[in-house]
């Protein structure tokens, strides 16, 4: 229940007397701040906590303009109830783990708005660190419009992020179970994870079973071997001889367990992310305005693969780039290095691009541009920022995707190898990626490759016209290889 505080006053020592040669120390006035105009005159603040919020609101609303409550859902709703009476229209929190999401959706479903800021803003414009003071605080920087929102999409977004989000927490922990398998043979000095290169494909589980099934002879464990499997028959026998430990039967056995309930959980994981994806209201339709045609090759092995699988009996078929299509309303799986991570970037970023004013806005949250710290005319540190942005490490892995591309990104990334190193080049081309990603989604236009043509031949005839100018000042003319066959 809420309940006003009032903030214990301290007995100041007596002034005494001042040291010879030194001064007294004035406190830096309130007086330019508070005079500051108010951009948002119905703003309240909140200092999130595992267990109490502090809240204050504009000292003239209310004889308590501070209150605490609990975070239980009943005291949650009371803090809206008061924060409605008090006419607020906006408030301002931290984003402190999780613990903002249930008072912000409250506060959504009653009309308000909130606005959660990065704590790292609130140590740039440092104020009073005890909690009954931060909640003013907040309430005052966010007042005078000295605090920035963090981004959050909509709610129907939010949801499929969250989906998506614990899909990939299930893959890691289904991965460190595949490790605790090979562990598992490794101690039992069982080779076969070094003879087939997936020991989660259909060889490895099948053999997997027939050993924890109780059959022991390598020859007719070797029988489970896929066809398509390289290794020769000799070898994959040879390779299943080792020492049947029963404590290392009895840990490969709860390993394999684990992985086939984490599997069960990821198919269940994506009926509803298929559900949920379903739900969104599509930018085109298909049959109205088809899909662009592919342009990628690596499509003809994709179908391949697709029609050896096997469909599960009752479940349709989800075509990932239909579905991306009739989000965004175009075809981002063109974009090199973005065939399959293109749900994962409409879970984190939406397809509301006016969130951005502009491309280079839009790198710059994803941290993806370089900055630079000057003083005095001097560049003090130059590099890009480092900041934990999910949707920015979704560019990264598409850049890290384009090291053997025979695309004009997989060119432009080995360039910038050559120019800035690694590291360099991967955040370039990632800055590269994003914007022609924002430029597709906002202007709903296709990807465009002869784009890349014409700036090739720019860039060659701009090489070759230094190449020119360096010979001139050395004293030589260049002659195309052309002209000089035809003389």
């Amino acid at each position: 229940m809420g309940s006003p505080i009032k903030a214990g006053t301290k007995k100041r020592k007596p002034a005494g007397k001042a040291k010879r040669g030194h001064r007294k120390r004035r406190m830096p006035k309130q007086a330019n701040m508070e005079n500051r105009p108010l951009l948002e005159p119905n703003a309240a603040g909140i200092d999130i906590g595992a267990r109490e919020m502090y809240v204050a609101v504009p000292p003239d609303r209310d004889e308590h303009p501070v209150r605490v409550f609990d975070t239980f859902t009943a005291d949650l709703n009371e803090l809206a109830d008061w924060l409605a009476a008090c006419g607020i229209t906006t408030v301002a929190m931290e984003s402190t783990g999780v613990y903002w999401i249930p008072i912000a959706e409250i506060l959504e479903a009653r009309g308000m708005r909130p606005c959660v800021v990065d704590a790292r803003h609130m140590k740039n414009v440092p104020g009073r660190r005890t909690d009954w003071h931060e909640c003013q605080w907040i309430q005052f920087l966010h007042s005078v419009g000295l605090l920035r929102p963090a981004f959050r999409p909509e709610a129907q977004v939010c949801a499929l992020r969250a989906v998506m989000r614990h899909r990939g927490e299930l893959v890691q922990m289904a991965g460190q179970h595949v490790q605790h398998m090979h562990k598992a043979l490794t101690q039992m000095n069982l080779q076969i994870q070094h003879v087939i290169s997936d020991m989660t494909g259909v060889t490895g589980l099948a053999i997997i079973d027939a050993i924890l099934a109780g059959e022991r002879d390598p020859v007719a464990l070797a029988k489970w071997r896929d066809p398509r499997i390289k290794a020769r028959p000799e070898i994959v026998e040879k390779s299943l001889v080792g020492n049947w430990q029963p404590e290392h039967l009895f840990t490969l056995k709860q390993s394999r367990r684990l992985y086939a309930e984490y599997q069960q959980q990821l198919a269940e994981c994506d009926a509803e992310i298929e559900r949920l994806v379903g739900e969104f209201a599509p930018r085109v339709d298909p049959e109205v305005k088809p899909l662009p045609p592919d342009s990628k090759k690596s499509r003809n092995h994709a179908k391949k693969r697709k029609k050896r699988a096997k469909k599960q009996p009752g479940t349709r078929e989800f075509d990932l780039r239909t579905e991306v299509y009739k989000l965004f309303g175009v075809d981002v799986t063109q974009i090199p290095g973005l065939e399959f991570l293109a749900l994962l970037l409409f879970s984190e970023v939406g397809r509301d691009m006016s969130r951005w004013k502009s491309a280079a806005c839009f790198v710059s949250w994803l941290a993806l541009c370089p900055d630079n710290d000057i003083s005095g005319g001097r560049v003090l540190w130059r590099g890009a920022r480092k900041a934990h942005n999910r949707a920015g490490q979704l560019f990264r892995m598409a850049a890290y995707s384009l090291d053997r591309s025979a695309t004009p990104l997989g060119d432009y990334l080995r360039r910038m190898k050559a120019k800035i190193g690694p590291q360099g080049a991967h955040t370039a081309t990632a800055h590269k990626i994003a914007v022609i990603f924002y430029a597709m989604v906002k202007n709903q236009v296709e990807y465009d490759q002869t784009i890349w043509e014409k700036r090739n031949e720019q860039r060659r005839e701009k090489h070759t016209a230094a190449l020119k100018r360096q010979a001139q000042r050395l004293g030589y003319q260049l002659i195309p290889i052309q002209e000089e066959n035809a003389a």
